[in-house]
């Protein structure tokens, strides 16, 4: 079975709790990535995305030097680099969440998307069914 360190990005750009919104905002437009980790001292303690920068940020009306820590998700799920990448999938589908990072000893060593599931050939039927759903309640909702 196919395991999250076989699949994951461990090239993962990230900013800290000295970062603000706009300096979050620049980093996601010259890496075209649309979510961060918040890291501190390599130990992952939040993660922003462009919707939190336009649902907390901009739409609260919170000035481009709000500190990243106001706007960021806190509540994390994260997996390990061996948990089974079936495993990954249904924690994806069951929180409706495209990203997971990736953390072994405290420390974050990677990220696995919903698009490096799908650009493998996943012969798990439980897995397939997992990243559709997520695929088709997202685009309904609008996310």
């Amino acid at each position: 079975m196919e395991k999250i360190r076989d699949i994951m990005t461990d090239e993962i750009e990230c900013c800290t709790l000295l970062d603000n919104m706009f300096e979050v905002a620049v980093k996601m437009k010259e890496l075209n990535v649309g979510a961060i980790p918040i890291v501190d001292k390599e130990k992952i303690v939040g993660m922003i995305t462009d919707r939190d920068i336009v649902i907390r940020g901009v739409a609260e009306k919170h000035p481009g030097s709000t500190k990243v820590e106001d706007i960021m998700s806190k509540e994390l799920v994260t997996v390990t680099p061996e948990m089974s990448t079936r495993e990954a999938a249904k924690l994806m589908a069951d929180h409706q969440i495209r990203r997971l990072p990736v953390v072994e000893n405290d420390k974050l060593v990677g990220i696995v998307s919903l698009g490096d599931f799908a650009i493998r050939e996943l012969t798990d039927d439980q897995a397939k069914q997992a990243l559709s759903e997520i695929s088709e309640q997202n685009y309904d909702s609008g996310h």
